[in-house]
């Protein structure tokens, strides 16, 4: 018996429904399915992020995602806007009727995120914080768990457990890229850990080649290997003038690129036999 008994594969796919409220579109993540979830890394202003939202929803995202309260490397890097963040994106969603993903660092602002949240974020730092997992566990909201920037891939199906365990099986698998010797890229993308996820189990997969690359020009070609590989969505960084952004704009793309990628992403899903 494999030591993620609950995320281990049983025969069935997962899949999981978004369910908008206030208004708020409803899609759907695994297998079959080909979800973009789209935005800016950090929500930076009320109008930058119904800018984005905007943008992202004419091109076809399905999620908006949008970082309220952001893990920073550096104590002088830009920390998001917190609760007033939280804020803009339930605007952003009132308006535009996309769901919202934002990111949970800590256990007492759980209950505050998700009275915007439609899916709650585990980034790669907080992978291994176990006591947000139990947290969330108890939760009725779905959790997109990143994988840690040093994890193997059963430290990471167990974390998942960890979010299971407690009742709550709407876990999506992100893979966000993982450390190694290379420097030229922000992390080195693992695509073969798609086809191996799905063997292992029957969770969504989705890819992250933002983060992962830290390069705006090297999202498009993995974003659509990762497709291929049998990725069930993608989550892509776009800003609206990525030269302006507080966060991580090397890696964002315009409108323009975002667009591109999306008819690119559209024919290959097709091609999959995905739906979008």
């Amino acid at each position: 018996m494999k030591p993620y008994r609950l995320a281990a594969r049983d025969g069935k796919d997962t899949i999981i429904e978004i369910v908008g409220r206030n208004g708020a579109g409803t899609c759907l993540i695994g297998e079959g399915f080909c979800t973009i979830i789209a935005g800016p890394c950090a929500v930076e202003s009320e109008e930058g992020i119904l800018s984005a939202a905007r943008l992202v929803k004419t091109l076809g995202a399905h999620i908006l995602r949008g970082g309220a309260f952001k893990p920073r490397t550096s104590p002088y890097s830009f920390p998001g806007l917190g609760l007033e963040g939280l804020n803009y994106l339930a605007l952003a969603r009132k308006e535009t009727g996309l769901p919202i993903i934002t990111e949970v660092l800590d256990v007492r602002d759980i209950d505050r995120v998700l009275e915007v949240a439609d899916i709650v974020q585990v980034g790669s730092r907080n992978m291994h914080n176990y006591p947000l997992l139990r947290d969330l566990s108890r939760q009725k909201v779905p959790v997109l768990l990143k994988r840690g920037y040093a994890a193997t891939v059963e430290e990471w199906l167990l974390a998942a457990e960890y979010l299971m365990a407690g009742g709550n099986g709407q876990v999506i698998l992100c893979e966000r890229g993982i450390r190694t010797f290379e420097n030229l890229t922000r992390n080195t993308v693992d695509i073969g850990v798609v086809p191996l996820l799905k063997e292992l189990s029957h969770l969504p997969v989705i890819v992250d080649p933002s983060h992962a690359l830290g390069k705006w020009q090297l999202v498009r070609p993995v974003a659509k290997a990762a497709i291929a590989a049998g990725a069930d969505g993608l989550m892509i960084e776009v800003h609206p003038h990525p030269e302006a952004a507080l966060s991580d704009g090397d890696q964002s793309l315009t409108g323009d690129n975002f667009r591109r990628l999306m008819d690119e992403i559209k024919a290959l899903a097709h091609l999959e036999g995905k739906r979008m």
